[in-house]
């Protein structure tokens, strides 16, 4: 399966210069927060494969869900065999809908235990903010939680996909890296892979 992951920016490739053909063979769309309703809506038109979302910080400016889309926010998603497990938000450094403390996304992950066990785990954790450690900085508005961290050792995902992060904030952000044996992706911008 083809998957093609966004977040934080609408590309100007899929959007601006938009061609017929650029989206072909991508099976699944995941969006990792901060992208405009507009913006998931064209791109699941265009592709006319399913896109699933969480929100992100600045998302709190969404008037209305995206037609065509899910919000996987807080749940376990399947599609296709693979176990999509979506979390929304970044920490909180100021009032936000969707900005949490360290306890507060604690307590969000804990009520998710009971589905991540009906489930037997996930294949794809897909969140906006980072884990701690893992491609975060450690100013409170781009600090990774550390519960996401911890799940990611609890449960061994084959891929971690998360936004926030901008690859542009400095020159050696990458955009895939390795967290013992699950693949790291910042889909800042975009990112096909393929699972």
């Amino acid at each position: 399966m083809r998957i093609l992951a966004v977040a934080d920016i609408e590309s100007e490739y899929f959007y601006d210069f938009y061609s017929p053909g650029k989206l072909d063979g991508i099976d699944l769309i995941i969006g990792c927060g901060d992208l405009s309703e507009e913006y998931l809506e064209f791109l699941v038109t265009m592709a006319g494969c399913p896109l699933v979302y969480v929100h992100g910080n600045h998302d709190s400016s969404f008037k209305r869900k995206p037609e065509g889309c899910v919000c996987i926010d807080n749940t376990v998603f399947k599609y296709n065999g693979i176990r999509i497990l979506g979390i929304d938000g970044s920490h909180r450094y100021k009032n936000g809908k969707y900005m949490y403390t360290e306890r507060q996304m604690k307590r969000k992950i804990f009520r998710l235990l009971p589905k991540i066990m009906r489930y037997r785990g996930f294949d794809i954790l897909v969140t906006h903010a980072p884990a701690r450690h893992v491609n975060d900085f450690d100013s409170m508005s781009h600090r990774g939680f550390e519960c996401f961290t911890k799940l990611l050792r609890r449960f061994r995902p084959k891929y971690f996909l998360h936004g926030h992060i901008h690859r542009n904030y400095g020159a050696c952000i990458p955009q895939k890296s390795k967290f013992g044996d699950t693949t790291v992706i910042n889909a800042f911008n975009y990112c096909i892979f393929d699972i």
